[in-house]
């Protein structure tokens, strides 16, 4: 008898399959998931729905099989990003801030544009006046481990980098064709 009052009365949730009214998650669709993407991109790098509309029309402009290799090439030889894979910054956004603030010098001269678009050749050093600051302070020791992409390199005696080569898709978290698809619609 004792044993009979002690057992449930109701069932639980999970018993039943949900709770009432909840839904199950469906699948996105693939204006959704084209979408994701393309907010994925534009949050990694840190751009507007603008500026990421203006890389992929003049990607678009590049006829053939290339129109995703151009697209990721504006994209990584943004001067932010390539101050971010120099390992002299922890993250995009601190890149874009310490660009904003000056503290790097292209081919001799200031440049103050996170979105100033850099070209295989191209030169970038620490401005003179930056180099004591806290923010480069030991970055030899802080890049120790840090293996910079095949496309640039950095010396951290001079406190100088170089772009030595187009950047190449090797990526794999990002999928470029789907936010292409995206704005072809």
């Amino acid at each position: 008898m004792y044993d009979k009052c002690q057992t449930s009365k109701f069932r639980t949730a999970s018993t039943k399959g949900g709770l009432p009214g909840a839904r199950r998650p469906k699948a996105p669709s693939e204006y959704g998931a084209q979408l994701i993407e393309k907010q994925k991109i534009r949050f990694s790098y840190g751009i507007t729905e603008r500026q990421l509309s203006n890389y992929v029309k003049k990607a678009s402009n590049i006829k053939g099989a290339g129109t995703v290799d151009k697209f990721y090439e504006e994209l990584e030889c943004r001067l932010d990003n390539v101050v971010y894979r120099m390992g002299l910054s922890p993250s995009r956004r601190a890149a874009r801030q310490m660009v904003s603030h000056g503290h790097f010098i292209v081919n001799d001269k200031k440049v103050t544009i996170p979105s100033y678009e850099l070209k295989a050749g191209d030169v970038l050093k620490i401005k003179e006046g930056s180099k004591p600051k806290k923010l480069f302070a030991n970055i030899a020791e802080k890049n120790k481990d840090y293996n910079p992409p095949a496309w640039i390199t950095f010396d951290t005696g001079i406190m100088e980098g170089k772009i030595v080569d187009r950047p190449k898709n090797t990526e794999s978290f990002l999928d470029l064709n789907a936010v292409l698809e995206f704005y072809s619609r």
